[in-house]
């Protein structure tokens, strides 16, 4: 039976009803807005095994509020009916009612904390195309100018990483303005508010559904503030729909390359139309389907951190790519009209972190593993995966008079089933067909908490053989529900022990 987690004793509410009461002396709707932003993010980023963290805590929050009567619990009440989830908003607003038709005193800025309008908005951004920055301009009925800031990381997914607000707005566009005319690598131009929107809350999303997500640390304080403003932006913006690239439009744009001026010098053929394969598709897969955009941090995430981690390379190809990348960003260059300053920086980046890339790609060869075992292992070449095989399938040498593991390949179902029933030899067909089910997600990585969980649980000592079937018995309970599956799964990592 799945347990609710209970909230946060009353303690922790008292204390935040306490801190509440700095609500009482701020005369700005925009400062009350700011602290109960902070409040409210106190929690932003957690994770609960079997609910949702801003209906667990929030709601209880105001659950608390309700009951204390006090004109601290109804400013922070009017707060989050600005700043909250629209569960959370709805609820302070019903929770607020009681206590004012019994007296409780309101805070001056009651009356016009969330009644905001956008003036105007902009974005700052390099000709990389690495960040944006999102900067919203809003007033309360034409009084107390302020600017939102958002930093959206488009190497981190596209996600927003970082938020600020600042009351000195025409310095802030000033600011902006004199960077875009100085540095021929930034520009600043105006946005509809409409597009902002539109971009803002696909780059919340992705935060939001995160794990753990890359952020500055402060974010979590402007998260409820983010949010709201970007509802009082008008709807109906698109963010831009990646490019799709198939097979056909990769190889093409591949054999482009390779016949051109940039590739000429490129001594190993074979190798080098491996190699900007492997470009190609971080651009279409990583980086919202730009094969073409190239930056100095692009470069640099490529070689030291989604290769060493991702890819197969022979040694051949591990020779070979840093030259085939520097001749991509020289005809990728070419194509999209970066300034030759942007050319410069990003080869004198990729030039910079070559002998780094040597030291981080680790060809797990060199670890004494088979080069023959390891391909059967990664046939799409996925490095990242290896462990985790290998944790779903250890037995592929050898075998007895019935089968030879060693002609089996673990990515095809029959034989995975000869390869289980290797390992089980007395099992019935049913736990079979069970330990199949749980090979196949765990060679996918699906969901990743799978992996996750087993390497925390093998370095608490629990043995294979338990953690697999404690895995088959969440997979029977959670039957396909992939949200329930995720929950359970982190409910065992934190638990005290398998059962």
């Amino acid at each position: 039976m799945t347990r609710r987690p209970a909230p946060p004793p009353d303690a922790v509410f008292a204390e935040m009803l306490r801190a509440a009461r700095e609500l009482l002396a701020v005369r700005s709707p925009l400062d009350a807005e700011l602290i109960v932003s902070e409040m409210l993010g106190t929690w932003w980023g957690k994770r609960l095994a079997h609910d949702d963290v801003e209906k667990v805590i929030g709601e209880a929050l105001v659950d608390h509020a309700a009951t204390a009567r006090t004109p601290a619990a109804l400013a922070l009440l009017t707060g989050i009916s600005a700043l909250g989830t629209p569960r959370q908003a709805a609820k302070a607003e019903r929770a607020a009612l009681p206590l004012m038709e019994a007296g409780v005193a309101r805070p001056g800025w009651a009356d016009r904390v969330g009644m905001v309008v956008c003036e105007e908005c902009h974005v700052s951004r390099d000709v990389y195309g690495d960040q944006d920055s999102i900067v919203c301009i809003y007033t309360y009925g034409g009084e107390e100018r302020h600017a939102l800031v958002v930093v959206i990381d488009h190497n981190e997914r596209g996600m927003v990483v970082d938020a600020w607000v600042s009351s000195q707005v025409e310095k802030l566009l000033g600011y902006c303005r004199k960077e875009a005319e100085e540095n021929p690598l930034m520009r600043f131009e105006p946005i509809p508010a409409a597009t902002a929107r539109a971009r803002l809350e696909r780059a919340l999303a992705v935060a939001d559904d995160t794990e753990d997500p890359p952020v500055k640390e402060t974010f979590g304080n402007y998260h409820a503030f983010v949010r709201a403003r970007v509802r009082a932006l008008p709807p109906g913006g698109r963010s831009p729909v990646p490019p799709v690239y198939g097979h056909d439009r990769r190889a093409t744009m591949a054999a482009q390359f390779l016949a051109s001026d940039e590739a000429e010098e490129l001594s190993d053929r074979s190798a080098a139309s491996r190699c900007v394969d492997r470009i190609i598709d971080y651009g279409c897969d990583r980086d919202f389907g730009r094969p073409l955009r190239v930056s100095p941090v692009k470069c640099e995430m490529f070689l030291l951190h989604w290769l060493p981690r991702k890819v197969m390379l022979s040694p051949e190809e591990q020779e070979a790519m840093p030259h085939v990348l520097a001749a991509w960003v020289r005809w990728a260059s070419r194509r999209t009209g970066l300034p030759e300053e942007g050319v410069r920086q990003t080869l004198d980046k990729v030039w910079d972190i070559t002998g780094k890339f040597a030291e981080a790609y680790r060809d797990p060869t060199t670890f004494g593993l088979d080069r023959e075992l390891v391909q059967r292992l990664l046939p799409d070449g996925d490095l990242e995966a290896l462990a985790r095989r290998a944790f779903a399938f250890p037995f592929l040498t050898g075998g007895n008079a019935d089968i030879d593991l060693t002609r089996l390949n673990p990515s095809v179902d029959a034989d995975r089933r000869l390869l289980l029933r290797f390992e089980h030899p007395d099992a019935d067909p049913a736990h079979i067909e069970a330990h199949l089910r749980l090979a196949a997600r765990i060679w996918d990585g699906d969901p990743p908490q799978l992996w996750t969980v087993a390497e925390r649980l093998l370095d608490r000592g629990h043995d294979r053989h338990s953690i697999l079937h404690r895995f088959m018995a969440i997979l029977r309970d959670t039957d396909g529900d992939p949200r329930a599956l995720r929950a359970a799964l982190l409910a065992l990592r934190d638990a005290p022990d398998l059962s």
